[in-house]
């Protein structure tokens, strides 16, 4: 019985050495004397190791119990951990799959940009051929009308062809490196408009992509800040549980004492009624403190019983003292 009320609790070595002094003292300071036809040496000696034997083992379930919640804790613990570090591993993967979801992105829409600008090139290139046929057409015959009309500046062409140090070899040759010059002028600010056009789609598109992610990194933040708040959390559970641990350990020690106690005094007082009855103990109630209750209470019970019935028959005999004194007279 005292093996199965002291595994309910637990503590370390210092709780050992304080439950062993202290009982040792108890049972030291309490003992009463004995006849020595009541208990031997031996038979003391052999209830003090039994003793001393049931309080060890209910020690060493009680450190087993502790153990075992304290190795559950820590795995709760690990795993706690363990989550944490896949979640942030499962972080760091979807932003690694981000990043090259964006580049893959990018590049096809920049390949697909480059597509529309030589598709919208070839177009207005054919379109500015067709353009360039029509007016070189009209241009050719108006100048057909020009030469008509302005031959007296051929021979201001010729005196340019023999001022430029034979550069050209004929008129023509000058008028096709103006018109030349001319298209080239053309060509490049077309150009320049639409790479400027293009530059403005690209930083529409960088803004955009910026504001998307922004908005991921502020979602992340936020899963984050709510992980770390349960994180916390569990940390402030874990230390009240510990603090309720320390208080179950407490008190289980100061009810195991108080049942040492009573075990003692409960025993004390059960050799007391086996002197005062002249009756050897029975080997077998020596260690049972439930009989060793039981006898007590039939023993109190039987002298509450023998005092009544004294006080019942001293309270009649003075009634026929009272009656018999006057003829005694």
């Amino acid at each position: 019985m005292a093996t199965g009320d002291n595994s309910r609790g637990g503590g370390g070595p210092g709780l050992d050495d304080y439950f062993k002094t202290t009982l040792e003292d108890k049972l030291l300071a309490n003992m009463p004397e004995q006849p020595s036809d009541a208990l031997t040496p031996a038979t003391r000696l052999l209830e003090k190791k039994r003793e001393m034997a049931a309080v060890e083992a209910a020690l060493g379930a009680k450190k087993e119990d502790f153990q075992l919640k304290m190795e559950t804790l820590q795995q709760r613990r690990d795993d706690l951990e363990l989550k944490e570090r896949s979640l942030k591993e499962q972080l760091l993967k979807f932003e690694k799959f981000l990043k090259e979801n964006d580049l893959k992105r990018a590049r096809a829409l920049k390949k697909t940009e480059r597509e529309r600008e030589v598709c919208r090139d070839k177009d207005a290139e054919i379109e500015r051929l067709r353009e360039e046929i029509r007016e070189q057409t009209e241009i050719s015959d108006s100048q057909k009308r020009a030469i008509e009309k302005l031959s007296v500046f051929r021979k201001f062409m010729g005196d340019v062809q023999e001022q430029s140090d034979s550069e050209f070899d004929e008129v023509r040759e000058i008028i096709g490196r103006y018109d030349t010059l001319s298209q080239t002028r053309e060509d490049l600010m077309e150009r320049e408009q639409r790479n400027q056009d293009a530059i403005e789609e690209e930083r529409t598109a960088l803004m955009k992509l910026k504001e998307e992610k922004n908005n991921e990194i502020l979602g992340y933040n936020n899963e984050l800040a709510r992980l770390q708040t349960r994180l916390e959390e569990a940390q402030s559970n874990a230390v009240k549980w510990d603090s309720e641990w320390t208080r179950i350990q407490t008190t289980a020690a100061k009810k195991t004492l108080v049942l040492g106690q009573l075990k003692i005094a409960t025993h004390n007082l059960f050799l007391l009624m086996c002197k005062h009855l002249q009756k050897k103990i029975p080997p077998h109630e020596h260690e049972d403190t439930l009989r060793q209750l039981d006898k007590l209470q039939t023993f109190i019970k039987d002298l509450t019983e023998i005092t009544n019935d004294i006080k019942r028959k001293e309270s009649a005999a003075i009634p026929n003292a009272q009656l018999l004194a006057p003829v005694n007279l």
